[in-house]
């Protein structure tokens, strides 16, 4: 027999070769925030054609009654949850075994939900005092079994950032549930559309994100991996009830001291500031904390991913929702008819707060890739029960002036999350307003100068359309004036991407 040949292979080259086939960390994060904004875009695309269709035809009370829901459906989500996902993505190293529990966990949990709130949609019924929400909120409710399906594969591919499956996934589940609705609401379904429209859009994402994730659960009922996302988990589950009391809090408060119809504008005018804040949040919120926690062992490289971030978030959300803010009158009234005009103040006061959000929602993904779920439970507390207790306060008076104090602290809470964050990864304050003074400046600056220029036209699609031009035209040659980097690099980008 001949001598084998031993042939040693040098760890480090081995090595060298895998970095070199995988993507890179920066690859990942550009290749998820442009699958994620293209999709974000094309969604709000066409959420935006069949919202408007739909709003033409439906009334503000028929947004009102599904709008008092709001509150109930995203604690029940919540429950299933349990902080759960967050805590997959947050792993290092996570195991079939892992994926399978939570999977079992998410669709125990929301069968329990339903039945508990089957029985409580009654109560429900009473306290707004409209007893068609019995027999709605029973039909509305069976999205939390649909959805509890879904949640471990979704936790899959973020983990995985899979963000183009992702995309395809949100924007055939847009489209499908718009179709459904908007046939109902021509043939006469009015707010029983909206509720088999939610559902839709659930049902058709729960599909494909089966389709898409190559994980499959198994008959194995093992809970034991729960209990090491336990500490963790509980503390997401925990934080995330007071974030959506706290987001939902204020219709809870208009569908029962205010009634169905001021709800209605309430609904109407926070889903347009909805629809464009998640252009940037979505995209961010679906790779933020992936790349945060591979990126956690270098303070120094997460700091400099993390301010990169928050210079492209402001780049994108100040024009974006301030502008939206800035055309909410000629918006509503065009898109949507003089009906709806009631929405406007609920429009541009929920811009605000959409702008607020992408920031406390980078740093909550900040915290939670260190693993500091405490923290997050404890800013989120604070900010429930400080809106709450602004609510006792002033529920007595102007409803605009009501809503004006709660997102007012909505907006103080983010020095909160400031210095947590600067405990973390040694940012300071006057890092991150240099970071946000060029984008913010010149969407000031863009905004004052269209308006000047339309102080004096009375035609709606006139000044419409001067304020988007000039809005656009000022803010982008400011910034180029400014030798803004990250201007630069999104055009070359976007070319490469075009190209390609």
């Amino acid at each position: 027999m001949g001598r084998r040949k031993i042939i040693r292979v040098d760890p480090e080259v081995v090595q060298s070769a895998v970095a070199q086939e995988e993507p890179s960390l920066k690859e990942k994060t550009a290749r998820g925030l442009f699958w994620g904004g293209i999709s974000n875009f094309v969604q709000q695309v066409i959420g935006m054609a069949f919202g408007i269709a739909i709003a033409r035809i439906l009334s503000p009370d028929d947004y009102g009654l599904v709008a008092m829901l709001a509150i109930f459906t995203a604690i029940a989500n919540t429950v299933m949850d349990s902080g759960f996902t967050t805590a997959l993505i947050n792993k290092k190293t996570v195991k079939h075994r892992d994926y399978n529990a939570v999977f079992w966990f998410n669709v125990f949990a929301a069968i329990g939900m339903y039945v508990i709130l089957f029985f409580v949609a009654p109560l429900i019924a009473h306290f707004y005092k409209q007893p068609i929400l019995t027999d709605l909120s029973r039909i509305l409710f069976l999205s939390f079994i649909i959805a509890a399906v879904g949640i471990a594969h979704n936790a899959y591919l973020l983990k995985k950032i899979m963000a183009k499956q992702r995309g395809i996934i949100d924007m055939a589940a847009v489209f499908c549930s718009g179709t459904v609705g908007l046939i109902l609401a021509l043939n006469g379904f009015a707010f029983w559309g909206l509720v088999a429209q939610q559902l839709t859009q659930i049902s058709v994402a729960v599909l494909l994100r089966c389709y898409y994730s190559p994980w499959r659960p198994t008959l194995e009922f093992d809970f034991t991996p729960l209990k090491e996302m336990f500490g963790f988990g509980v503390k997401i589950f925990t934080t995330n009830i007071f974030y959506q009391v706290t987001g939902n809090l204020f219709p809870v408060v208009l569908g029962r001291y205010y009634g169905k119809t001021l709800t209605g504008y309430y609904a109407q005018g926070n889903k347009w500031s909805i629809l464009s804040s998640s252009v940037v949040l979505t995209g961010f919120n679906n790779v933020a904390q992936p790349v945060l926690v591979e990126a956690r062992d270098d303070i120094r490289r997460q700091l400099k991913i993390f301010r990169k971030m928050l210079r492209f978030g402001a780049f994108l959300t100040f024009p974006t929702l301030l502008g939206l803010a800035f055309i909410s009158k000629e918006f509503i009234w065009i898109v949507l008819g003089e009906k709806w005009m009631e929405s406007v103040f609920f429009m541009q006061i929920f811009c605000v707060w959409g702008v607020n959000s992408f920031f406390v929602s980078l740093y909550s993904m900040l915290l939670l890739s260190y693993g500091r779920s405490n923290i997050y439970m404890v800013l989120m507390s604070l900010l429930f029960f400080s809106q709450l207790l602004c609510l006792f306060i002033f529920s007595r008076y102007d409803i605009r002036f009501l809503l004006a104090f709660y997102v007012g602290i909505y907006l103080l809470s983010t020095l909160g999350w400031q210095y947590f964050a600067h405990q973390l990864i040694r940012i300071r304050l006057r890092d991150v307003m240099k970071d946000l003074f060029p984008y913010i400046g010149a969407t000031v600056a863009a905004i004052a100068t269209a308006w000047f220029v339309s102080s004096g036209i009375s035609n709606y699609y006139v000044s419409l359309f001067v304020k988007i031009t000039i809005t656009a035209a000022v803010y982008i040659i400011l910034l180029w004036m400014m030798r803004s980097v990250l201007l630069k690099e999104t055009i070359l980008f976007l070319k490469i991407k075009i190209g390609s």
